[in-house]
């Protein structure tokens, strides 16, 4: 028996069966977007080997720089099997940009997305992938929410809640019927990927709904019933805060980007510091401090809760963690306090002008909230 040699990166020597690792690009490329995933690389690695038996396929396993060392699982894996690859991202975050970046990768003339946790049904990929060559639609999407689909596998009524209602949501600015749109399981051709991908805005969590309304043609789509199954490792990232970016999808779809989502969640965080400002400076007010210390606190306590939530959502992607999050609080104290002290200026300035302390208080906070918008984009939260 003949072998083919492959040597990685690290010098370290593989022999596989040369008729075992055909030449060319296969014909289905896997996309897995994955953060702390580890435990379940190689299960579903097996699931997808009985799946797709027969079939041309690889899977790309795009990781998060996960901490648990999920890519390092895929890496162990990919020593024996070649149809295994795995791309690590440092200083990067999101689904979204994970799955363009994992199909931006192929060559394959399909491309499937899934999530790694092992709750999509792999055994629906040939079905689906079937419906893509027949040429009877354009997407086909793994769907809990058409006859013999199943949504049991979502932990808790709270989330069921949550993905009910991004359906609703969502169904109501589709130019398509699509009964799952918060379906993270689907396929397409790749060259219909590839000539969507630059239209796409890679923000969130849910790209197949970015795709139907991103892509230069009114898609065809078939939903095919899948059962939705219980995660075995690992924690779900579905939470209030992925809703509210899958929102800003949705409003920047609207408003065909002119309005970009990040903008959307820092207005969001803005209007929240604004009503913190408000209700301490009312409290202190209400306990005899006078108005000009009344309005330092509240917005010393609003830039506090503007760095927590600009770090959790706003910049969901690019947040601070470890000694950086303490470096960047003290970065965002520190410069922020010029916008701060033009903030209480001018909120006295117009209290002096006869204007209510509320009035006076926003106006001030408002300045304080553009002030913070700067920084935030270009000092403390600045892409690398």
């Amino acid at each position: 028996m003949t072998t083919l040699v492959i040597r990685d990166r690290i010098s370290q020597t593989i022999d596989f069966p040369a008729e075992d690792r055909p030449a060319g690009s296969p014909d289905i490329t896997v996309v897995v977007p994955c953060y702390c995933e580890a435990a379940n690389v190689r299960p579903l690695v097996e699931a997808l080997t009985r799946a797709l038996a027969g079939r041309d396929w690889e899977v790309v396993f795009v990781d998060d720089n996960s901490p648990d060392g999920t890519i390092e699982a895929v890496r162990e894996v990919a020593r024996s099997n070649w149809r295994v690859r795995g791309i690590s991202r440092i200083g990067r975050r999101g689904l979204s940009t994970a799955v363009i970046e994992g199909a931006l990768s192929s060559s394959a003339t399909y491309i499937a997305v899934m999530d790694g946790d092992l709750q999509h049904d792999e055994t629906r990929l040939g079905i689906m992938l079937d419906a893509l060559a027949s040429g009877r639609c354009d997407i086909a999407i793994g769907s809990r929410h058409v006859e013999g689909g199943d949504n049991s596998g979502l932990a808790n009524a709270w989330r069921h809640a949550l993905s009910n209602g991004g359906i609703t949501l969502a169904q109501m600015i589709l130019p398509v019927r699509v009964g799952d749109p918060m379906s993270g399981f689907f396929a397409l051709r790749r060259d219909l990927f590839v000539r969507t991908a630059p239209r796409l805005s890679g923000a969130g969590f849910k790209i197949l709904m970015d795709l139907i309304l991103s892509a230069p043609i009114k898609v065809r789509v078939e939903e095919i019933p899948c059962t939705f199954k219980p995660r075995l490792a690992g924690e779900s990232k579905l939470d209030v805060l992925v809703m509210l970016q899958f929102l800003g999808l949705m409003l920047d779809k609207l408003f065909h980007g002119w309005l970009p989502i990040r903008f959307l969640v820092f207005a969001f965080v803005g209007l929240v510091g604004v009503i913190v400002n408000i209700a301490i400076m009312n409290v202190l007010r209400l306990s005899g401090v006078d108005f000009p210390i009344a309005q330092t606190g509240g917005t010393f306590v609003a830039m506090l809760v503007n760095f927590w939530l600009d770090n959790t959502l706003t910049y969901r992607d690019r947040r601070l963690k470890g000694t950086r999050l303490y470096g960047g609080l003290f970065l965002f104290l520190v410069v922020c306090s010029a916008g701060a002290w033009a903030n209480i200026g001018i909120a006295q300035l117009f209290h002096d002008d006869g204007q209510t302390f509320d009035k006076a208080s926003a106006t001030g906070a408002v300045i304080g909230v553009v002030w913070n918008y700067a920084v935030s984009s270009t000092l403390i939260w600045r892409r690398k």
